[in-house]
Order: structure tokens, then C-alpha cells, then sequence
């Protein structure tokens, strides 16, 4: 049996993504505020939010150039990119370094930072409902409304309260648990769910979620909302255990600030073996997952390997 090539498959899917969205995002713009965004998210990143729908879509046999995929995979990476240049700034987490570089704030100034990530959120949205007929409105509307659920009060940004008013608090496991899988959790679960919305259109199934599409199987659909809900969970965990563990230069953020900044963190709950073997439980899970949806292993492949990488990764 042939191994998997992740490397070759990731680089396929990161320079169509990182394309696209250059593509999208024009440096010619009312008073440069295209620069701030172009800083903001092109040329660094993990892509992990992209990835995860383009493999998701290929497990269900979408076809590797489809539209619908990539738009949507641009469009979940553009959220992603705005939460991080709100987060950052000064009123929030007050972070100076992000992806190796300055942050926005730092680079641009404030307001135009918070003004790059206004306009990042809502060319998320652009993009998942392009005018030429290029994706079928099923789709579309499935994904916008997976995309705005997830980013919203009952989602990212839920989270993200729930964080800031958390500070110096010792919260439960089932709190901690319900932070990150709004913070963190929503959009890489959601990333999973419009993967199968690009493939299958409208029409939820039996336990799948808004979003999900008719045209997969409801066992499918159950277990790929378990997987991305394991894996988002796992993603945040082992955060919390590099925050500890790796310096600024490996995570291209400033390390430590958890721990400094008083905040509940999976390491401060159970220490950091205890969360280690968590996130590795985690993984477990996800695996498990994948293989409850009966899809053919080869097609599974790049969703497992992105999986291994989340827990083994060292940023």
C-alpha cells in the first residue's frame, strides 16, 4: 500500500488557495486599506480551515478543481484571518506578534486594522456567492448560513467573549470544553460541514447540521460533524500545550501569553501530560470518525494525515 503524500497533496491545494485569494484581494483599494488586508492574510497560516474543506469535498468524490470548494475553503481562511486581527488588537488579547510578523495593528494602526478585518469578514461572504453561475445557489445559501452560524455570537466570536470574561477564572472541564468549541472549535467544524455542502448542495440529513447535504449519506454526515467536532477540540488542546512548550519564533506568536495573561487554559486545568494524552485521545476520536463513515479509505487519506498533523505539529 502506497503512503499517503501530504506534502504534495497540501501544496496543490495551498497555492490555488493562496492564489484565489490574492486574487481577491486588490492592493489598489481606498486609502491602502487592500494592503492591510493582503498583510493580514496572505503568505503565512497554517491554511488548516481551507485544507479541511477541500478534503473533505474530495472524500465525497467532488472533483480536485471545483469552484464551489475553493471558494469556500478562501472564504472560511478570511474569517479566520479577521478573528486574528481583531483578536490581537489592543482592546482584546493585545498581541504585538502574529505569523512571524508585527501584527496589523502594530503594522497599520488601529483603525485600520479594525477596518481591515470588517473587511475581510464580508468578503468572506462575496465569495461564497459569486454572480456568475459558477456554484449552484444550494450550495451558496448552504454555506452561508454554516459560515455565519459558526462565526457569530453562537460561535467564533461567543467564544471569544466567553474567553475575555474568563480571564482569572478557574472554569470547569465542561466550561473550558464549551469555550473552545465555540472559539475554536465552530470553524473547524465548519470548515468539515461546508466541504460536504459543496458537494451535495442543500438539504440537511439526520443529525448532520444546517448545511449538509442531501446527496451523502446521513451515517456519513453524522460522523464527519463527530470528526470535526474531535479534531477542533484536539486543535485547541494542543494550542494550549504549545503556548507552554515552544518559544515565539517556532509558533510565529508570542508564547506564553496564556499563562501570563491569567486565562483557562486545558494545561492550567489538568497540567500538561494530562493534556497531552487528551489531545492524542482527541485524534483517536477523529480517526475513529472517518472511519464510521464507511467513505473508501484512499478517499479518507488526506483528512487522516491532516489530523496526525494537527496533534504533531510544533505551531
Amino acid at each position: 500500500m502506497s503512503l499517503f503524500d501530504l506534502k504534495g497533496w497540501m501544496q496543490v491545494h495551498l497555492d490555488r488557495v493562496e492564489a484565489a485569494l490574492s486574487d481577491a484581494i486588490q492592493a489598489e483599494s481606498p486609502a491602502a486599506l487592500g494592503q492591510a488586508m493582503r498583510y493580514a492574510v496572505l503568505d503565512g497560516g497554517k491554511r488548516l480551515r481551507p485544507l479541511l474543506v477541500l478534503a473533505t469535498a474530495e472524500a465525497l468524490g467532488d472533483a480536485p478543481q471545483s469552484v464551489a470548494a475553493l471558494n469556500a475553503a478562501c472564504a472560511i481562511e478570511l474569517i479566520h484571518a479577521y478573528s486574528l486581527v481583531h483578536d490581537d488588537m489592543p482592546s482584546m488579547d493585545n498581541d504585538v506578534l502574529r505569523r512571524g510578523k508585527p501584527t496589523v495593528h502594530v503594522q497599520f494602526g488601529e483603525a485600520q486594522a479594525l477596518l481591515a478585518g470588517d473587511a475581510l469578514q464580508t468578503l468572506a461572504f462575496e465569495m461564497l456567492t459569486p454572480q456568475d453561475g459558477s456554484v449552484a445557489a444550494s450550495a451558496q445559501a448552504s454555506c452561508v448560513a454554516l459560515l455565519a452560524r459558526a462565526s457569530g455570537y453562537q460561535g467564533m466570536a461567543g467564544g471569544q467573549a466567553i474567553d475575555l470574561a474568563s480571564v482569572g477564572q478557574r472554569l470547569s472541564e465542561d466550561q473550558l470544553r464549551q469555550m473552545h468549541r465555540l472559539k475554536t472549535g465552530a470553524l473547524l467544524l465548519c470548515s468539515v460541514q461546508m466541504g460536504v455542502a459543496c458537494v451535495a448542495g442543500a438539504g440537511a440529513g439526520a443529525g448532520a447540521g444546517a448545511g449538509a447535504g442531501a446527496g451523502v449519506s446521513d451515517a456519513a454526515q453524522t460522523a464527519l460533524v463527530r470528526f470535526g467536532q474531535a479534531l477542533g477540540l484536539a486543535f485547541q488542546v494542543v494550542d494550549d500545550v504549545l503556548d507552554v512548550t515552544a518559544d515565539s519564533a517556532t509558533l510565529g506568536k508570542t508564547a506564553g501569553k496564556d499563562e501570563a495573561a491569567d486565562k483557562p487554559t486545558y494545561v492550567a486545568l489538568m497540567g500538561l501530560e494530562a493534556a497531552k494524552a487528551y489531545a492524542d485521545a482527541l485524534a483517536d476520536q477523529a480517526m475513529q470518525a472517518l472511519a464510521d463513515t464507511g467513505l473508501p479509505d484512499a478517499r479518507l487519506a488526506a483528512l487522516r494525515a491532516l489530523t496526525a498533523t494537527v496533534v504533531q505539529r510544533n505551531n
